[in-house]
């Protein structure tokens, strides 16, 4: 069973809307994009593309590379170095769900069977870290230090997250500044990078590079929010996803660490049966559900995903109101309107 949360229609359509605007407006760009990928990713050795390209041919939307692409355009810049860059932060980002798939032993992502499923997990892991490799090249051939600063920081950052994520896995005294500590690293700090780079390599003010690691960041915040929620949502069938895969990995994320805050003391007490102990049996993933619902942890992590959004969009204020700038504020929505 999985929460259909109650939103309307509407709302989805509009965001699949706005993000439906952006890639039109960096289709081109995007498509370039695409054969560099192809390209920087071949190998002597087989397995090598073979494996990256089930991963990167898998149905992803491109996202991240399509923010670097469009907060270029939004900064004036005219060149060429965007779509390298962009090459490189979807490989920083496919690199990390290989080893992201290892970790939480998925099988399915995207409805299809992940490289791990196919290949195994050594496999999975080398080819990420050849990939992690391939991005740093990128990085070089840029010729900015600023540029490899940013996006370097941001592939150490990730690690830590990963790695913080780990730590807290299975405990439910996680806090909420605890769990806010492992989004922003794990996930947050590649978007923030993904648009920053846009600014630095139009040469734009810091104070507007600073305003795009700023949106950027506040919309990958946003983006693990929902992909939270999403978890205990029947809307996962329609993405590929079983319902509960956090639930069943013991993986605290925030509505769990609502609903344990707020539940009573035979509450809590189901929560580390099942969340620290991983002893779950028939039925209790639809307690679980029934105890987020009683409590709002779902809603209320949307709540929190729409005050980020807030301070993603005034981030954006202070550039010219153009179409570039208003695809941004409308991923926003995307982002967000994943939920409904």
């Amino acid at each position: 069973m999985g929460l259909v949360i109650n939103f309307n229609d509407e709302k989805k359509e509009d965001g699949q809307q706005a993000l439906s605007t952006l890639l039109d407006l960096v289709s081109n760009d995007l498509e370039r994009v695409n054969r560099t990928i192809l390209l920087k990713m071949q190998s002597s050795v087989p397995l090598i593309p073979q494996l990256a390209g089930h991963l990167i041919a898998s149905g992803g939307k491109r996202l991240r590379p399509m923010l670097t692409l469009a907060a270029s355009h939004l900064c004036g810049y005219e060149g060429e170095r965007h779509v390298q860059l962009a090459t490189c932060v979807e490989f920083i980002h496919s690199a990390t769900l290989l080893h992201d798939d290892v970790v939480d032993k998925s099988d399915l992502r995207r409805g299809e069977d992940t490289a791990n499923a196919i290949w195994g997990n050594k496999a999975s892991v080398l080819v990420g870290d050849f990939l992690f490799s391939r991005s740093f090249e990128l990085m070089v051939e840029d010729g900015s230090l600023e540029v490899l600063k940013i996006l370097s920081g941001a592939s150490s950052v990730i690690a830590e997250g990963e790695v913080l994520q780990l730590v807290t896995a299975n405990d439910t005294d996680t806090t909420e500044h605890a769990y806010m500590e492992v989004i922003c690293a794990k996930t947050a700090a590649l978007f923030a990078a993904a648009c920053e780079i846009g600014g630095v390599i139009a040469e734009r003010p810091k104070s507007e590079c600073e305003a795009l690691m700023s949106y950027g960041q506040n919309l990958g915040i946003i983006f693990q929010l929902i992909d939270d929620v999403l978890d205990y949502s029947a809307e996962q069938k329609v993405l590929g996803k079983s319902v509960g895969d956090d639930f069943q990995e013991g993986k605290i994320t925030l509505p769990i660490v609502l609903a344990f805050r707020r539940g009573n003391k035979d509450e809590r007490a189901f929560w580390k049966r099942t969340m620290e102990d991983l002893d779950q049996r028939d039925g209790d993933l639809d307690q679980a559900i029934k105890l987020m619902e009683k409590h709002k942890a779902l809603s209320d992590t949307v709540k929190r995903a729409r005050h980020y959004g807030s301070i993603a969009r005034d981030a954006l204020a202070i550039f010219p109101d153009n179409d570039y700038r208003k695809a941004l504020i409308g991923v926003v929505d995307f982002c967000i309107n994943r939920a409904y």
